[in-house]
């Protein structure tokens, strides 16, 4: 059975390797080979002492062994591996990573579609039947620029392309052919597709389909029937093998935003001048966002989560388009005046949008 409508085609996935982690051990490499989290906001000490709020962002593999994943509630993480290392996150150092390591790559392969700052997919139809060799390279000159090790697959599109980058984790290369769906891809598990959740799993499994060749063999009816015309419909083509994305070289952000959870809740009024600070950081380090990416913008805004979990967003557009902190803080200050401050804030957040690129506009004071 054909992978591919255009057999030629070949999408590369690029994945590092806990990205947080590995960076956070090149840092303290007296680490290495210990079970590590990253999360919280606190300094580094065993994970059966922490005791505020949270959630794991990543692990290593020798976390992972214990049962951690990312988005557990680190209280349940201690509870599973208390002699794990915790220590927070830095984003700021996580960012400048990605960079480095998506310009190593460009500069091998330039057709790159950036998916997040830990992946890329990668067009690879140029390259025949040096796929192999040219991957090789890519990923000796992700190590030389990072000292960070990746996994790539490469296959006739993107949704395969990125499963077969998780079949030989870590530092893996993984080639898929014409041909190899049912050999390879359909003895998975269904959520080994990406688009299937928690929930869409566990209703596939209600329905004793737990293999992706059990969900292709699956009547395309009962998959409508059960979860939509769209969904259902797109979960017989996911489970064929079957993806028509293109590589998208160029993607134009809508916006750019900047949030923090606090490690415990803050009162607008009685933690006036610590809230204050933060606020004034987050524009100061959207504004770095801005500037670093070549963008201004004219909406600005701002998120809020009260102590009950309940969000409220508010937005202001401004005259011209800015990538000025002061004048992010300012109107930002002004979307503060329109929500209610009486309960205890979870978190803040500052964002702008109605973006252009930075040559194209000039700022409040160009």
């Amino acid at each position: 059975m054909p992978l591919d409508k255009a057999p030629r085609r070949r999408v590369a996935h690029l994945d590092m390797d806990a990205f947080y982690a590995s960076v956070e051990l090149l840092r303290h490499p007296e680490l290495r080979g210990l079970p590590l989290v990253i999360g919280g906001r606190r300094g580094h000490g065993r994970l059966a002492e922490y005791s505020g709020r949270g959630v794991i962002t990543t692990a290593t593999y020798e976390a992972r062994a214990f049962g951690l994943r990312s988005g557990m509630g680190l209280v349940r993480a201690a509870e599973l591996c208390p002699q794990a290392v915790l220590l927070p996150a830095d984003f700021d150092e996580y960012r400048k990573y990605s960079r480095l390591f998506k310009e190593a790559v460009a500069r091998i392969a330039p057709l790159v579609e950036d998916r997040g700052i830990d992946e890329i997919y990668i067009d690879f139809s140029q390259f025949g039947a040096a796929q192999r060799e040219t991957a090789l390279a890519i990923k000796a000159a992700v190590r030389d620029a990072t000292g960070l090790s990746c996994s790539i697959g490469i296959a006739p599109n993107k949704l395969l392309a990125k499963i077969a980058s998780e079949l030989d984790k870590p530092d893996g290369l993984m080639l898929l052919g014409e041909g190899e769906l049912a050999a390879r891809i359909w003895p998975l598990p269904t959520r080994r597709i990406n688009g299937i959740g928690p929930k869409a799993g566990a209703k596939l499994e209600s329905l004793g389909i737990r293999t992706i060749g059990e969900l292709a063999a699956a009547d395309p009816a009962l998959l409508v029937e059960r979860f939509g015309r769209s969904y259902g419909a797109w979960l017989h083509q996911a489970a064929h093998g079957r993806d028509e994305r293109p590589v998208v070289t160029v993607r134009e952000p809508k916006s750019i935003s900047r949030e923090t959870t606090f490690e415990r809740d803050l009162h607008a009024r009685r933690d006036r001048d610590a809230l204050s600070a933060i606020f004034t950081r987050l524009c100061e380090k959207l504004a770095e966002d801005l500037r670093r990416k070549g963008y201004r913008g004219r909406t600005i805004g701002i998120k809020l989560r009260y102590d009950n979990f309940e969000t409220v967003t508010r937005d202001l557009t401004i005259e011209t388009h800015t990538d000025d902190a002061r004048t992010i803080r300012r109107a930002a200050g002004e979307c503060l005046k329109r929500v209610p401050l009486e309960r205890r804030l979870r978190l803040l957040g500052v964002r702008v949008a109605a973006l252009a690129p930075a040559g194209e506009v000039a700022d409040l004071f160009g």
